[in-house]
């Protein structure tokens, strides 16, 4: 057993307001604290979408209400997410941990200069999706040998890296904070390294699925589809390095849990999403920490350090989790405290069982039961 600090998700989805037979702020985070995160940080995509005060007020009372960890939610950065006109980031950033409108890409260039700008003098964080609509051309799964043999529509990794391209020029003439959400491919990496190096402000984060898994892992089932999907066995690989040498400074779940039916449909009719919070440590640290492809200290870093550093959020140095890493289990998703059940480690063995989670010097998980 190993005492760590507790886990930061800069990334999930809690589907709440608008969407909570998916998930609530109850069932995500009682996922999370048996995940070992105290702090998660909720995307925008929600109905109504946080675009005002007023409609962040609906989230941040149900967060108040049912929230067994500390929830931080996004504001969107265009009305709707609409990608047309930007929010008010002065009378939003109070409440919101940083703005993004992920689930679509900014799709024109000029309006997230305008984002920019406007989040640089405000001095809050863009956290962009990046995605040119453009390329997408009605694919659902990544442009490469699977998708071919198999009969399937992809989608291309420009249609990621070219908008990241575009805004990290954007970001080093704005001087805006930059935050580049689960980036999927090699091209995305050697762009934010170059970006990087010459100053620009950009972080990054990719999730636990395109560390561990890769085109070749697809099955004809739902819960191998997510955006971005799944790449090359290659890209793979320029993850792991960009991980290792601190391109990528954060490992974040995109938890997106959706209806069991939703994700029935295989892979070209189910909804984009899969759940993570539960399974991104054990399944991080024995495919990358104990193969000798990170250190357990970078993943610590990559998981509960840099997020908050990034987003200048508070140290909790109340908030701890104890880990067995010697004990093998069996990832089975009927275990789970989310609503969401679709992963495609259903069935993996792994080590890094989450045993205690404490929040604020309170225990909130403890074998298998949470304690509010």
């Amino acid at each position: 057993m190993v005492t760590l600090p507790a886990f930061t998700d800069l990334h999930v989805h809690f589907r709440e307001p608008g969407q909570t037979w998916k998930e609530t702020i109850r069932s995500g985070s009682r996922a999370a604290a048996r995940g070992g995160y105290t702090l998660v940080c909720t995307m925008p995509n929600l109905d109504p979408v946080p675009d005002s005060p007023e409609h962040l007020a609906v989230e941040l009372e149900a967060i108040r209400r049912d929230a067994l960890i500390q929830v931080l939610p996004y504001g969107s950065i265009t009305k709707g997410r609409q990608g047309l006109e930007l929010v008010d980031f002065h009378a939003l950033k109070g409440a919101c941990a940083a703005f993004s409108d992920d689930g679509s890409g900014v799709q024109h260039r000029e309006i997230m200069r305008e984002a920019m700008r406007a989040a640089a003098a405000e001095d809050v964080i863009i956290a962009a999706h990046c995605e040119d609509n453009t390329l997408l051309h009605g694919g659902y799964i990544h442009d490469g040998r699977y998708c071919r043999e198999h009969g399937h529509r992809g989608i291309c990794s420009e249609s990621e890296w070219g908008q990241i391209a575009r805004d990290v020029e954007l970001a080093a003439e704005t001087g805006c904070r930059y935050h580049v959400c689960h980036i999927s491919t090699a091209e995305s990496v050697d762009i934010i390294r170059q970006a990087k190096a010459s100053g620009v402000r950009v972080t990054c984060e990719t999730a636990p699925h395109y560390l561990t898994l890769c085109e070749d892992d697809l099955q004809e089932d739902g819960r191998f589809k997510m955006n971005p999907p799944l790449r090359s066995a290659d890209d793979r690989e320029a993850l792991i390095q960009g991980l290792s040498d601190g391109t990528i400074d954060v490992v974040a779940t995109d938890h997106a849990p959706h209806s069991a039916e939703e994700k029935s449909r295989g892979l070209a009719g189910s909804a984009m999403g899969i759940v993570g919070l539960e399974t991104a440590f054990p399944v991080l640290y024995t495919r990358l920490v104990r193969t000798g492809r990170i250190s357990l200290e970078r993943l610590v870093e990559a998981m509960a350090v840099a997020p908050r550093r990034i987003f200048r959020l508070p140290e909790a140095p109340q908030d701890y989790v104890e880990v067995d890493l010697d004990t093998p289990f069996i990832i089975r998703s009927g275990d789970f405290a989310s609503m969401g059940r679709a992963t495609p480690f259903e069935g993996a063995e792994v080590y890094g069982r989450i045993c205690r989670t404490v929040f604020n010097g309170k225990t909130v998980y403890n074998d298998n039961l949470t304690t509010l």
